[in-house]
Order: C-alpha cells, then structure tokens, then sequence
C-alpha cells in the first residue's frame, strides 16, 4: 500500500455527500495537544449540530471526565467512551455499560500477560473509578478516581469496562503480537499511547470484551437513529480509531496520526493543534450549502 500524501483540502471534504453525523476521536485529535478544545473546534460543533448533524466523540476515556473536557456548552449528542464498552449521554449524564467485562475472562487474560510478558502491572475501568496495583504508574490527567487495591481478587471484584496493563518496554504492538495467539479470539485488544501529548505516557494495552470497538459501538448508535455509514465523517489518530475510519464513509486521520492509520486511511484533516477537524467540518459545511 502507498503511503498516502498531505491532506488534500477540498478533494478530501468530497469523500461524503449527504453528511449526517460526525465522529471524532478526542485525545490527539479534536482537543488539541495541550488537551483543550479550542474556540475554533467548539464553534465548528455547534455549526454542524445547527445544520442538523450529529456529533458524537469516541474515547478510551471514561464518561466521567468528558464533562471537564468539553466544558458546559452543547456540543456533542452522545458519546462512545471507554473504546466503545460504554455509551454517554452527555445531556442527561446517563452512561451504559453495554459491553462489561467478564471477571473470569479478565483473571484468564491477566494470567496469559504474566506468563508472555512477565512484569506487567494491571488495572481495571469500573465505569465509576479506576482499581489499580502499587505498580500501576500510569496516570492520565483529568481524572482523580483511581484508588490503588493490594490483590487480583480485589482488582476484578466488581463490574468490569476494561482491563488496562502496563507494559514493562514502550512498544504495545510488539506486546500484542506476542499475546495475540492465545487472547485474540477471547477479547478485543488495543493501545493509543505515542502520539501527541501521550508521548509522554508508557504503554498501555487497553483490554475489553471480545467485539467491543469504537466501530462497533458507533454501527449501533448509527443504526438507532436509522443513518448509515456513508453519511458519516469520522476522524482519529491513534491505532484504536483505525476500525472506525474504515468503516465511515469518509474516514480522516489527522495530520499527526500514527503511521499506521496514514498508511490505511485515504483522507487527511490537518493536525490536531491546526483544529484539523474544525478545518474539515467547516469546509463540508460550506459545501452542503452550495
């Protein structure tokens, strides 16, 4: 496959006719690298939300936080969250945890990380808080409910979103392919640590159940409001925004994208610090008014 080139402007905002509904990434891609959402971006969500399309954005992150992230003003019409386990409604801050984690899988897939990647510490997305080890280093911003539990048995005793492991080197691929054999049937795997401001952060294997993705929990969102996924503009940056760029009718990966995403996506939004995807709704925008 050729490496595609720059983004390519207006050749790029034609990819979707008949534009419906608009998903985005927020880490690396529509917050900026600073983790703000700028005036430019806020506005650009209210324009096309006006024009009757619906926004949702798409996180590893959980429910929780994404008020303190998009801030008081009505932006978005749902959210995907925890790499698409859970669904939020950011009006009525209802969330569901459609797609739990079985506590025996988790144990199962803590066991198999140990044997193949011995050193890794564990922790766990309730939905309400983060269980985590004493070795569990990690800790992004924006989210003070993480408390730390001495044992396993403590790790998984409640409802389960995810398993998160913290891996012992800097490369969650390498780690996934050596897990993949035994894990890759039971449970869906995937990472977004190396880009942006995550650089900065080690890596991190985000472990869910098995069908659970972005992708999949925006085709059910898409099917509730009776859109398909040709009236969709989608936008990411990281390795677990690839399923959902392929599946949207235009799928755009930011001009910071991981190389992997630039080199399966045909579409480009410029980078997340040039308000990438504010650039792009607002040429579609102005498009659909023609």
């Amino acid at each position: 496959m050729t490496q595609p080139g720059p983004w390519r402007g207006a050749r790029s905002v034609r990819a979707v006719t008949d534009l419906r509904l608009v998903a985005s990434d927020l880490d690396g891609t529509l917050l900026r690298s600073d983790a703000t959402l700028s005036a430019r971006t806020s506005s650009a969500l209210r324009s096309a939300r006006s024009a009757g399309i619906r926004v949702v954005v798409a996180t590893a992150r959980p429910a929780r936080v994404l008020a303190d992230v998009l801030g008081d003003d009505d932006l978005v019409d749902a959210a995907i969250c925890a790499n698409g386990a859970v669904r939020y409604d950011p009006v009525t801050g209802a969330q569901e945890v459609a797609h739990p984690l079985p506590s025996t899988l988790a144990t199962f897939v803590m066991a198999e990380v140990d044997r193949i990647v011995p050193g890794t510490f564990f922790a766990v997305e309730t939905g309400t808080m983060v269980l985590h080890e004493p070795g569990y280093a990690y800790r992004p911003s924006r989210d003070d409910e993480r408390h730390p539990v001495m044992t396993r048995a403590e790790l998984i005793a409640g409802p389960l979103v995810k398993l998160m492991a913290l891996l012992p080197h800097r490369d969650p691929a390498a780690a996934w392919d050596l897990l993949s054999p035994s894990l890759r049937s039971l449970a869906a795997c995937t990472w977004s640590s190396g880009n942006g401001a995550a650089r900065e952060y080690p890596a991190i294997l985000e472990i869910a159940a098995p069908g659970v993705s972005k992708a999949a929990a925006l085709a059910e969102l898409c099917t509730q409001w009776s859109i398909g996924s040709a009236q969709v503009a989608a936008f990411g940056d990281a390795r677990n925004d690839l399923e959902m760029l392929l599946w949207a009718g235009a799928g755009y990966a930011v001009a910071n994208a991981a190389a992997e995403l630039l080199a399966a996506t045909p579409h480009r939004a410029p980078s997340n610090d040039e308000d990438g995807v504010a650039q792009t709704l607002e040429r579609l925008l102005a498009m659909a008014e023609r």
